[in-house]
């Protein structure tokens, strides 16, 4: 891997981390296409996801601050703020640790990025037909059933190309929250889920990073940080405004024109 090719890769993890259209998906796709495969590659992809989970400690980080030391005032603070987020982390990553092998082994290509691609965008669609009755207006509003609940739908993330942003901000908004605030609170969930599965990688695969590797990787972090940074404040601001279908026909169209290539 060349600084290109790293730059690139952090590029297109930072602006698809955290929209729901899969950073995965569409690293093993831009992968795929620069020919870049093997433990490097596929290690690389999973830990520069750590810079765009920087970009939201960063940009909440009153919220994180708030887990460490409670605000008076807020719910979404202190132990319970920790609860809520264990609960929403705890059935991806059980499920997680017992398929990781599987997942890597025959889920991480082209073919099933694009089903999964496809099978988010119809979920979607159906989400947004339905007219959700949105009595969680703040992050406050967020109850343990609620927290376990959109931790249980995190589970479809699992698959390469469904997204983990998708999942759970559709999963908040069947629970009863606001877009937005199904959203937020996907970001920050992200951070705890994303930090573990990363950190396993990273450790698993140490081995096989030389010293270029390294230095592409601190790239790719770097890189990935300020384009989830851009991401993350454009996408809250669109969501006002819009609604998901948008990112369901990009879906679709992604997926047909990789089976169509595939083919």
């Amino acid at each position: 891997m060349i600084w290109w090719q790293a730059s690139l890769l952090g590029v297109v993890e930072g602006l698809t981390e955290f929209l729901p259209i899969s950073s995965t998906g569409h690293l093993i796709l831009v992968g795929h296409w620069l020919g870049l495969d093997g433990p490097v590659a596929a290690a690389f992809d999973v830990i520069i996801q750590l810079g765009a989970i920087l970009a939201v400690v960063v940009l909440y980080w009153k919220r994180f601050w708030g887990l460490v030391k409670p605000q008076p005032g807020y719910r979404f603070t202190g132990v319970r703020g920790l609860l809520l987020l264990f609960l929403t982390s705890l059935p991806a990553s059980l499920l997680g640790l017992a398929t990781h092998s599987a997942i890597k082994k025959y889920l991480f290509g082209p073919q099933t990025v694009a089903w999964a691609l496809a099978a988010g965008a119809v979920m979607i669609f159906v989400v947004e037909a339905v007219h959700w009755r949105a009595r969680k207006r703040s992050l406050d509003d967020i109850t343990p059933g609620f927290a376990l609940g959109v931790g249980f739908f995190q589970c479809l993330a699992l698959w390469p190309g469904f997204s983990r942003s998708a999942a759970t901000i559709m999963g908040g908004m069947i629970l009863g929250a606001r877009r937005e605030v199904a959203a937020e609170y996907s970001f920050i969930a992200a951070v705890p889920i994303m930090v573990a599965a990363t950190g396993y990688d990273f450790v698993k695969n140490f081995g096989v990073f030389g010293g270029s590797d390294l230095a592409m990787l601190a790239v790719g972090f770097v890189v990935s940080f300020f384009a989830a940074w851009a991401a993350v404040k454009g996408f809250i601001l669109l969501l006002s405004k819009l609604s998901l279908r948008p990112f369901a026909w990009y879906r679709l169209v992604l997926a047909a024109i990789v089976l169509l290539a595939i083919d």
